[in-house]
C-alpha cells in the first residue's frame, strides 16, 4: 500500500511539473525561410505563458521572423540544422519599447529578442540565430553620411521622426561625447536583449549577422552565456557579449568572431548611467576564444555606474585588434576596480595587449568631480602574448591617476613594451618583454612604483631596458639584464626622486644607470 501510494504521489507530480512543449511547425510555422512567422510565433508564446511556461521547439528550417519578445518560464529550443532569420523591415520592430542603446535608456525599436520584466528565460539549442543585419548597417552609413540612397535617407527619416516622437523629453549633458551619436537619431537593436529580467540563459547556438550588439542583456540578474558561438561581419559595433548594469554573470566556452569588441562589461553611460546607479559586478568569463574584433574582453568605455568583481580566466585572444582593454573618458565618471585577469594567451594583437585608457574620448581636462572615471586594484597574471604591436599602455589622468595596479608572470613579444604614464601604486613581477624598438619599460609621471625580476630577453644596442621619467619612489630589485643594452635605467625629469636599486646584477651592462635628472634630486636615487 505504502508503495502504491509513492507511485501515485511521483505519477501526479510529474504531470504537474511537466511543462509544455510546442513543436512550432505542427503548430503552423513555416520553414521556408519567406513566409513570415511572426504571428504564430507570439500566439504560441502567449499559448506557453498562460499554462505558466514551456518550451517553443523550432525543428531543422529556416523561419522567418520579425521580433520575439519573451514571457517568464519560456524557452526557445533550436535543433540543430533550424534558424530563426529576423525580417529586415524596420516596421516589424514599432512599436517602440523600452531598452538602452550603448548605455543611454530610451524608446526605441524593439529588439529581436526581446524581454522586459520578466524571470526563467532560455535560449538553446543547436541551430542558428541569424540577425539579418546589412540593412540596419547600411542605415547607419547613411545617415553617418557615408553612403547617399534618397529612398532609404526617406526611409530612416521617418524612423528618426518616430524616435524624436516617443523621446519628447531626452536630454544630454552639455558637455557630454554623447550628442554626436544622438545627432543621428537612428538606433539600430541589440539582437538580443533581456531588459530588467532574471535568471536569462543562452545555451549552444550559433549566432550571425547582428545588426548592433548581440547579446546585450541590461539591469538583470543571474546570466549565463554558455557554449555559444557568435560570427559578425567587421560591420558597425556589432559586438559579441555585452552584460550592462548586469549582477552574477556567467560566460563560459564561447566562441567570438565580430566587427568590434567580442565581450564588454558596462554599467550606463554620463549622467544617466550615474543616476540610475546600477553597476555591472560579479562577472565570471572563463574557456573562451576570440579570434576578431576591436578587443577581446573590454570594460566601457560606458561604466558610469561602476564595473566590479569581474574574473578573467583561460582565454585565448588570437587576431584582435587589443586583448584586455579598459577605457573611459572624463564625463564619464564611475569606478572600475577588482578585477582579475589570469592565464590568458594571445597572438595577432594588431595594437595593444594591454590597455588601460581614460583618454578614449580625448574629452578636455576639468575638475575632479563625479564625473572624473577612476581605475584602481586591477591585477593581471599568467599572460602570454606573440606577434604583438604593443605590449601594454596604462593613460591615467592627471586628476586620477590609474592605481594599484598589477602585472605579474607576463611573457610578450612586441613591436614596443609597456608604456605606463599617470599612474601609483604599479608593481611589475616576473615580466619578460621582448621588443623591436625603444625601451621595453617607459614609466612616467608615476609613484609608488614597484619592479621585481623584470628585463628583456633580446636586447637592443641602442636602448635601455627602462626609461623613468619624474617618477617617485620607485623599487627595482632582483633584476638580472641581459648584455647588450646600452643600460639598464634611464632615469630623467625634474621631478624623478626616491628611485632604489638592491640585489639587481647589472655588471653585465657598461652604463648600468643614466642620470639626466636635476642634479637636488640625485642624492635620492641609490643603487645597493
Amino acid at each position: 500500500m505504502r508503495k502504491y501510494f509513492l507511485f501515485i504521489t511521483l505519477f501526479c507530480f510529474c504531470l504537474i511539473s511537466r511543462s509544455e512543449t510546442v513543436n512550432m511547425k505542427v503548430f503552423g510555422a513555416k520553414a521556408d525561410g519567406k513566409t513570415s512567422n511572426t504571428a504564430i510565433i507570439r500566439k504560441a508564446m502567449e499559448k506557453l505563458s498562460a499554462g505558466g511556461g514551456g518550451t517553443l521547439f523550432f525543428p531543422s528550417g529556416v523561419y522567418l521572423t520579425g521580433p520575439i519578445v519573451m514571457k517568464s518560464n519560456i524557452t526557445i529550443d533550436l535543433e540543430a540544422g533550424s534558424t530563426i532569420k529576423f525580417t529586415d523591415d524596420f516596421s516589424e520592430y514599432a512599436p517602440f519599447v523600452e531598452m538602452r542603446y550603448e548605455g543611454v535608456v530610451m524608446k526605441n525599436f524593439c529588439p529581436m529578442f526581446y524581454a522586459c520584466e520578466q524571470d526563467n528565460i532560455t535560449i538553446k539549442g543547436e541551430g542558428t540565430i541569424d540577425g539579418n543585419g546589412r540593412k540596419w548597417w547600411n542605415g547607419t552609413f547613411v545617415v553617418e553620411g557615408a553612403n547617399k540612397d534618397g529612398a532609404f535617407e526617406n526611409e530612416l527619416e521617418k524612423y528618426r521622426k518616430m524616435w524624436e516622437q516617443e523621446n519628447p523629453n531626452f536630454a544630454v549633458e552639455e558637455n557630454s561625447d554623447w550628442k554626436r551619436t544622438l545627432s543621428k537619431r537612428f538606433f539600430r537593436p541589440p539582437l538580443i536583449q533581456p531588459y530588467r529580467c532574471k535568471n536569462f540563459k543562452i545555451e549552444g547556438v550559433t549566432i550571425i549577422n547582428s545588426p548592433f550588439w548581440t547579446v546585450n542583456p541590461e539591469f538583470c540578474e543571474n546570466v549565463s552565456v554558455l557554449g555559444v558561438t557568435i560570427k559578425n561581419p567587421d560591420a558597425p559595433n556589432t559586438d559579441g557579449i555585452n552584460p550592462s548594469s548586469c549582477k552574477n554573470v556567467i560566460i563560459a566556452n564561447c566562441n567570438i568572431t565580430v566587427g568590434d569588441d567580442c565581450i564588454t562589461l558596462k554599467s550606463g553611460r554620463d549622467l544617466q548611467g550615474r543616476q540610475f546607479a546600477t553597476p555591472c559586478e560579479n562577472i565570471t568569463i572563463i574557456n573562451c576564444v576570440m579570434l576578431a574584433g576591436h578587443g577581446g574582453v573590454v570594460i566601457g568605455s560606458e561604466m558610469s555606474a561602476d564595473v566590479r568583481k569581474v574574473s578573467i580566466s583561460n582565454c585565448v585572444f588570437d587576431g584582435t585588434d587589443r586583448g584586455i582593454r579598459i577605457k573611459s573618458t572624463r564625463g564619464r565618471g564611475g569606478i572600475v576596480e577588482e578585477i582579475r585577469a589570469s592565464n590568458i594567451v594571445m597572438k595577432n594583437i594588431t595594437k595593444e595587449a594591454i590597455t588601460l585608457d581614460l583618454f578614449y574620448s580625448n574629452m578636455p581636462a576639468e575638475p575632479l568631480s563625479d564625473r572624473t572615471p577612476v581605475f584602481r586594484n586591477i591585477h593581471i597574471s599568467g599572460l602570454t602574448g606573440t606577434d604583438v604591436n604593443m605590449a601594454c599602455k596604462v593613460s591615467g589622468l592627471e586628476e586620477a591617476p590609474v592605481s594599484d595596479i598589477s602585472f605579474t608572470d607576463i611573457n610578450i613579444a612586441a613591436k614596443t613594451g609597456f608604456e605606463i604614464n599617470k599612474a601609483k601604486n604599479i608593481t611589475l613581477e616576473n615580466v619578460r618583454v621582448s621588443t623591436e624598438t625603444g625601451a621595453a619599460y617607459k614609466i612616467s609621471e608615476a609613484s609608488n612604483v614597484r619592479i621585481y625580476n623584470v628585463y628583456n630577453p633580446k636586447p637592443l644596442a641602442g636602448e635601455s631596458v627602462f626609461e623613468v621619467t619624474n617618477v617617485k619612489n620607485m623599487f627595482v630589485h632582483g633584476c638580472f639584464p641581459e648584455a647588450g643594452s646600452r643600460s639598464f635605467i634611464k632615469l630623467e625629469g625634474p621631478e624623478t626622486d626616491g628611485v632604489i636599486l638592491k640585489n639587481n646584477y647589472l655588471d653585465r651592462l657598461s652604463v648600468p644607470i643614466e642620470k639626466r635628472i636635476d642634479s637636488e634630486k640625485a642624492a635620492n636615487i641609490m643603487e645597493e
